[in-house]
């Protein structure tokens, strides 16, 4: 019925105009959005247009952010909402999402948000990215979404119906900031049963909300009799004003009512022997819509009562019949509660499908199981294994939900992706004397999640004797994740052997599973590749490690991969970092934040390795406030006391950071309280070199170079870094030949970076000024220099010691050109005078010649600069002759001296 009222001015595109232009799109799972979630629900033949409510919500989309449509059930508030977007003289500009259980958690809630926006035909930026876990969203993510909202001419309308299914607080409060940021450019409707979670006093004493209650929702005597009219009922007006008062205005009592009163022979005196009680109501409306249709459709209706939704072939299997199409379409037709919902699924009224679901086991006590059992069978044959696991659990079928889920190859969901924390919850309810392979795969999967590494080999071993004693269905499904299980055991446990060997089996097991399957769950190849490179990692394997984590992050670029790509992103950060490259390791740390943030993972979900990456970093460029920030946000992660890289460098990192901070007691008492818990008491290499040379610098830093020396023969593994710090406790004992042998001995090591080289190049000028060797020392600290400065590398020169001061104060020069250093170790030394501006050089020097000068400025001869670059010493002096020329010197340290005041040095 056309209806006139004061619209929003907003131009609106409905949900309907969209949905047969665009592609379907997927979940994080692979399983695809079903479009019906952002149609506006169509309306009946029998519906009553409402002018005065539509108009009440005109003028509240257009003059506050929040409208509140809230009633019971069967107040007719959807159809309310959906006529006003569906049917106004001036559309509105609206994005329909009808909620669902599932959308209670952020992560699910924010990703559906998205599709619906998207559905419903708005661009949103690539780096806007979507929820990669169910729990959380990262903040960054709805910071993004409401700046591209705020910039909306037209303001969007967001309509979430159900939102009773949303009892989150988190939820809640998400969308209350979304609400405020995205201002002017969105309206939220929220179409609910129950109060939602918002603050609404505070929109209320805004004057920032418009609601429409239960009271405003209930039909007048005349809105009561058109809806009458609408089913072929001519009442008298007594009849349906009585009829209002019976159901106090409540719409589906009413339309119940009418359709039970179409069969009475006189349905004045129907209606007016009606108990007014909403439930009993209710219950007899109901069982009276029932009892009046055909045997076939009765069975129809009780027996998919047991699903959210349904379409003629599910039914079919249910009722064991053919005829589910036909009835399904009839019962549209005559408006009795059963709606399509798109692409051939219909849906029941909810409140219809609870009192049907009370029929069904008064009628046929036992058969529910059994109905559950068809539908997990049919659903799963059909791909939809999302919505079968939950029908084969209410069927306590536990034996076949656990073959299909790991037949489908979908274990690595246990361990991230939207799904991880639903999955867990419906096998939790998995009976112990449920056996077979699929299911110790399961229970394994579970307990290596938690990181409960015994229990979890256990399952598995018992898995494995299943595939040993049987040849079960999904055979190489089975023993691929067997083997993805055997490697994360593996890597908890710290055993690179076993990781590689699982890993070499999964290699092959993997052309053996059907290719569709690897491409539906490409989460599973990551989380095997980053498993396999952090045990590997762990034992100090790094070219091996960065080849499995390079081989993670390319598996796919999806929401399901971000977990395994992130923290692989950050391992190999890890990796630069502890072989020196300071600004590799802070790069590819903060890529991974950006992916993570571009997929909204939230800090406090992560590792934590990024963060210790990015502390370490920070102490060894002598920003402690930074570090300390960096390490209390590894600190918060779950990780921290489960992953040992994530516990052990914490360790570390702590105390480095107490030393740099001048509480070298603070870092060894820190130290004594951990022990390295290295799993199943395998060793890491660079772990036991790390610990021993955070306290040996303690030692060092304390006064203590025999203590430092202890604990370097105790517990150090030989690395040149390990022994660069022996070699500084034995000059600190006095002891410079010894000190000299063991630099000699250092074997020279083309793949460290300048946080390992710099520490052993002022080592090196430290035993040389002990020597007597100013010349040495002076080249020597003026590479190390040039070396840390592409790095900032500013902490060992802070750790150096008094040597080094004096030095430089004697030689001022070497610093020129370092400003980087300050504020702290240049701050206090000499400058020379200014003197006149330089010309410029008469031709600019070419990349060799900026290459050459710097040596020449670190006073490295000619032999050393040719040795260094790899080439000859003629082509060095011809470099040296052209450089002169250029900045117009006669000699090598009058062209330093002006390539300085050129700044090109």
């Amino acid at each position: 019925m056309p209806h006139s009222s004061a619209h929003s001015s907003v131009p609106v595109s409905t949900g309907r105009q969209q949905q047969t232009s665009r592609p379907p799109a997927q979940m994080p799972n692979g399983d695809p959005v079903l479009a019906a979630r952002f149609a506006v629900p169509a309306l009946p033949k029998s519906f009553v247009c409402r002018p005065r409510l539509v108009e009440k919500l005109s003028e509240g989309a257009r003059d506050c952010p929040l409208v509140l449509v809230n009633g019971p059930a069967g107040a007719g508030k959807t159809l309310l909402v959906a006529d006003w977007v569906s049917s106004a003289p001036t559309p509105v500009q609206a994005v329909w999402l009808t909620l669902d259980r599932e959308d209670n958690a952020p992560g699910v809630f924010w990703t559906n948000v998205l599709a619906a926006f998207r559905h419903h035909g708005m661009t949103l930026p690539h780096d806007i990215g979507s929820p990669s876990g169910s729990d959380e969203v990262d903040p960054s993510l709805l910071a993004r979404l409401a700046f591209r909202l705020s910039g909306e001419d037209v303001p969007r309308l967001l309509v979430l119906d159900e939102f009773e299914r949303v009892s989150s607080a988190e939820v809640a409060s998400e969308l209350h900031a979304m609400l405020r940021h995205a201002a002017p450019g969105l309206r939220l409707v929220l179409i609910s049963r129950t109060e939602p979670l918002l603050p609404i006093h505070r929109y209320r004493a805004a004057g920032e909300i418009t609601e429409i209650r239960r009271a405003d929702l209930a039909f007048t005597p005349e809105e009561t009799a058109e809806l009458l009219r609408r089913h072929g009922l001519s009442l008298p007006d007594g009849s349906a004003r009585a009829l209002t008062e019976r159901t106090a205005g409540w719409a589906a009592g009413i339309r119940l009512s009418a359709l039970a009163a179409q069969g009475a022979a006189t349905p004045e005196t129907f209606l007016e022997e009606l108990e007014a009680d909403r439930s009993a109501i209710a219950d007899f409306l109901l069982a009276e819509v029932l009892d009046a249709q055909p045997v076939e459709t009765q069975d129809l209706l009780l027996r998919t009562s047991i699903l959210d939704r349904t379409n003629p072939d599910l039914a079919n299997a249910l009722t064991g019949r053919q005829d589910a199409e036909r009835i399904l379409s009839q019962l549209h037709r005559v408006n009795a509660f059963v709606e399509p919902v798109g692409h051939s699924w219909y849906r029941q009224h909810p409140l219809f499908t609870e009192i049907l679901r009370m029929h069904l086991r008064a009628r046929h006590p036992g058969l529910e199981p059994e109905l559950h059992r068809r539908a997990a069978r049919w659903l799963s044959g059909a791909g939809q294994l999302s919505e079968a696991l939950p029908q084969a659990a209410a069927a306590g079928d536990w034996a076949f939900a656990a073959a299909q889920f790991v037949g489908s190859l979908a274990i690595g969901q246990l361990f991230t992706g939207l799904d991880a924390n639903r999955l867990a919850d419906l096998f939790s309810g998995m009976q112990p004397q449920t056996s077979g392979a699929a299911p110790e795969v399961i229970r394994a999967a579970r307990d290596l999640a938690r990181y409960d590494v015994g229990s979890g080999l256990e399952h598995l071993r018992r898995a494995e004797k299943y595939l040993r004693d049987g040849n079960p269905a999904h055979l190489p499904a089975v023993q691929l994740s067997c083997a993805f299980l055997r490697v994360r055991a593996g890597r908890l446990l710290g055993s690179a052997d076993m990781a590689q060997a699982a890993a070499e089996a999964a290699a092959k097991l993997e052309h053996v599973v059907p290719a569709e399957l690897l491409e539906q769950h490409p989460e599973l190849p990551a989380l095997l590749r980053a498993d396999l490179g952090s045990a590997l990692l762990w034992e100090g394997r790094f070219d091996a490690a960065k080849a499995a984590f390079s081989a993670a992050v390319g598996v796919s670029d999806s929401t399901s991969t971000i977990c395994p790509r992130y923290e692989s992103l950050c391992r190999l950060a890890l990796i630069d970092l502890l072989r020196g490259w300071l600004g590799r390791a802070e790069t590819q740390a903060r890529q991974a934040a950006s992916e993570a943030e571009r997929f909204g993972r939230p800090l406090a979900s992560r590792t934590g390795v990024g963060q210790l990456v990015l502390a370490a970093v920070a102490i060894d460029r002598d920003r402690l406030s930074t570090a300390q920030t960096a390490l209390d946000l590894a600190g918060e992660s779950p990780a921290s006391r489960q992953d040992p890289v994530v516990a052990m460098g914490l360790t570390i990192v702590r105390a480095r950071l107490l030393t740099a901070g001048g509480d070298p007691p603070g870092a060894l008492a820190s130290l004594a309280e951990t022990n390295e818990s290295a799993p199943a008491g395998t060793r890491s290499p660079w772990v036991s070199d790390h610990l021993a040379l955070a306290a040996s610098a303690a030692h060092l830093a304390d006064g203590d170079p025999e203590a430092a020396l202890h604990t370097l023969e105790a517990h150090g593994q030989g690395s040149p870094e390990c022994a660069t710090v022996a070699a500084s406790a034995h000059l600190a004992s006095g002891r410079t030949r010894t000190a000299l042998e063991i630099l000699n001995s250092i074997p020279r090591d083309r793949g460290s970076g300048p946080a390992v080289t710099v520490r052993t190049l002022l080592v090196r000028a430290q035993t040389a000024t002990a020597l007597g060797d100013e010349a040495a020392a002076r080249r020597l600290v003026a590479r190390a220099l040039s070396s840390a400065r592409p790095e900032l590398l500013r902490r060992p020169f802070r750790d150096a010691g008094p040597w080094l001061s004096r030095l430089l104060h004697s030689r001022a020069a070497l610093v020129q050109g370092h400003d980087w250093l300050a504020p702290g170790l240049d701050a206090d030394l000499p400058r020379p005078e200014p003197g006149g501006g330089p010309a410029a050089p008469v031709e600019p020097l070419s990349h060799r010649e900026h290459e050459v000068l710097e040596r020449a400025a670190q006073l490295m001869s000619t032999d050393e600069i040719a040795a260094d670059l790899y080439l000859s010493v003629n082509t060095v002096k011809s470099h040296l002759k052209s450089i002169n020329r250029k900045l117009s010197a006669t000699r090598r340290g009058e062209a330093v001296r002006r390539a300085r005041e050129l700044h090109l040095l």
